[in-house]
């Protein structure tokens, strides 16, 4: 989708400041950090949300992939957040598959 502010992140032709990528996922910093780490994984396949994700396979490489980063990066031990909003209710405001990988704070439950 030419219009997808993720995927002309993919396709090189705006630059994040990339934490990790393979040729399944590309991991970079949110701009509007909600935690001291804040990095989005999204998948470089476009996906517009959780609902039309029909790959299990690439769903578990998103999850591994936010755990290798907080390994990487030392937040494993003393822990992390994963977030994946689906649709506007959800609270998703960019309409292609990404999951939040929120660290280095204490996080609450219910957020907010």
């Amino acid at each position: 989708m030419s219009d997808c502010l993720f995927c002309k992140m993919v396709a090189g032709e705006i630059k994040p400041d990339v934490v990790y990528e393979d040729d399944k996922v590309l991991a970079f910093r949110d701009l509007h950090p909600q935690a001291p780490l804040h990095v989005l994984v999204i998948p470089k396949r476009h996906i517009a949300n959780l609902n039309d994700l029909d790959d299990a396979e690439l769903g578990g490489h998103l999850l591994q992939t936010a755990a290798k980063i907080a390994k990487d990066l030392g937040y494993a031990d003393s822990g992390y957040r994963t977030v994946l909003n689906c649709n506007a209710d959800g609270g998703q405001t960019v309409f292609h598959l990404h999951l939040h990988l929120l660290a280095g704070r204490a996080m609450h439950w219910p957020p907010g």
